[in-house]
């Protein structure tokens, strides 16, 4: 039997997953690493932690299927957007990667919207000008070690996000790559010519020399280190996290959506062969890209949401109301509603369609009467009110009512979550058979790269929903929850510049 193996390096933990000729998972890995918070806003990763975990969780999957003689390339995905730097001689980074969640950028961010280079930034890259991206935390980086910016101008030093940084550990420092999807995260890649902006680059005064080669995301662009598995493999599969769930769901058409509860949630809907400009404070953003060809790349809209899962981690870790996150489901459960309680977790800000770095957890609505179980149901219900937001955003940037949603992430298991869901959306959610569809849309770029899978048509016709949540609110009772919760965000927003 034959395999491929894809390489999940998420936000709180580094997960190998090998999947068969049916799309199927047949052994898998994990390993959580530390959260390091330096300062309040501030998130970081010790990139030595996130390839060791990624390597354990690697060799580890592979001896669950009898050994790398049975797989046949590599795919990776990978956690967005987060920043690190490394020398180029030595593959030492020089500090703390620099995660997705970071907030310490948002003066910055003030300073190039009050300077008037949002409409710019939104039309050349896709994106809005947020502390989110990577751009502004390269800039930081160049700007705070001790000696960066003239290293990094003499071509010593190297920028990636995380698929950079596994790629090179991968190859033994050969390869300095990027894919597209994840290139288009960085605020410094025009979205047209697919390639990096001297315009920005000059505005952010980051040096070419320090950046990536963009690659295709469905194409082999190296080989791997034997002594790493035993023989080369070839590496053959690039994605962000959320472009690879998109491929994963079988999104090929325009106008199929998903979204993906993992630390944050994330909304991607199939746009086509063009980019499409948001009026909605969405993202555009590149899905794909594969070789040559009259559909080589696919783009997306996009809404962000940084805090899902991660607000379950919350109530089990900063709480410690539940042991662990699967308990929340029956401690939500056992009240019928929240009695008017609502948290707005926004301890990273807030994404789409706020955009407030500023904006700050908020639990409003309590009374003597309040306990732990309404918390927790408060926690679930605004991961799916926060994802209510950026579906109707993404409605009316597509000019067309959207009849379902595909959901997947660790998250899309917590039954209750997904009829709360559908319930503050108005159409059903549909959950596949097969969850894991990040890593299996990095299996499938890589896949197809290698000729393990013909083509898109074989891979959507293995996509299979296990279950539908229908819509159980009428339709006054959604309104009116929408309706309160936007006040609860109300108070939540620009708090921190208070």
């Amino acid at each position: 039997m034959q395999y491929i193996l894809a390489l999940d390096q998420g936000t709180t933990s580094s997960r190998a997953i090998v999947f068969d000729h049916a799309g199927q998972p047949v052994a898998m890995a994990q390993k959580e690493f530390r959260q390091l918070f330096p300062q309040p806003g501030w998130v970081e990763h010790d990139p030595r932690e996130i390839w060791a975990t990624q390597h354990a969780v690697a060799l580890e999957a592979v001896a669950q299927v009898g050994g790398i003689e049975h797989i046949a390339a590599i795919g990776i995905t990978n956690q967005r957007e987060t920043t690190l730097l490394w020398d180029r001689t030595t593959g030492h980074p020089v500090g703390n990667a620099i995660v997705w969640q970071d907030r310490r950028t948002a003066p910055r961010c003030d300073e190039l919207r009050a300077q008037g280079h949002a409409g710019r930034i939104q039309r050349k890259t896709g994106l809005v000008i947020d502390a989110y991206f990577a751009g502004t935390k390269l800039e930081w980086l160049l700007d705070h070690v001790p000696g960066a910016r003239a290293r990094a101008e003499r071509g010593e030093l190297a920028f990636g996000t995380v698929d950079s940084w596994l790629v090179w550990n991968l190859t033994g420092g050969r390869v300095h790559a990027t894919d597209a999807s994840n290139a288009s995260r960085t605020m410094l890649l025009d979205l047209r010519t697919q390639d990096w902006s001297e315009e920005l680059l000059a505005l952010l005064r980051v040096p070419r020399a320090v950046l990536p080669q963009v690659v295709p995301s469905s194409g082999v662009i190296a080989e791997t280190e034997p002594a790493l598995f035993g023989r080369a493999l070839p590496i053959a599969g690039i994605a962000g996290d959320q472009q690879a769930a998109t491929f994963g769901q079988a999104c090929f058409t325009p106008g199929l959506a998903k979204n993906t509860y993992g630390t944050g949630c994330f909304m991607l809907m199939n746009t086509g062969a063009q980019p499409v400009a948001s009026r909605n404070r969405l993202v555009t953003t590149i899905g794909w890209q594969g070789p040559p060809g009259p559909h080589r790349t696919a783009y997306c809209l996009e809404g962000s949401v940084f805090m899902a899962g991660a607000t379950v981690q919350w109530l089990r870790d900063g709480l410690q109301i539940i042991q662990s996150a699967p308990e929340v489901e029956s401690l939500a459960a056992q009240v019928d509603d929240t009695e008017d309680v609502y948290l707005v977790p926004a301890f990273a800000g807030l994404g789409t369609p706020d955009w407030d770095g500023y904006a700050r957890g908020t639990l409003v609505g309590m009374t003597r009467g309040t306990g732990r179980a309404h918390i927790a149901r408060a926690a679930l219900e605004a991961i799916a009110l926060q994802s209510a937001d950026v579906f109707a955003a993404m409605a009316r940037d597509a000019g067309l009512p959207l009849t379902e949603l595909r959901v997947d992430g660790g998250a899309s298991r917590n039954n209750l979550l997904m009829q709360m869901q559908a319930d503050f959306l108005g159409v059903p959610v549909v959950r596949p058979q097969v969850t894991e569809t990040t890593a299996l849309g990095a299996a499938y770029l890589a896949g197809l790269a290698t000729g393990f899978w013909r083509d898109a048509g074989e891979i959507a016709a293995q996509w299979r929903a296990e279950r539908r949540f229908e819509p159980r609110l009428a339709p006054a009772e959604r309104e009116a929850k929408l309706a309160r919760w936007r006040e609860a965000v109300a108070r939540a927003k620009g708090w921190a510049v208070s």
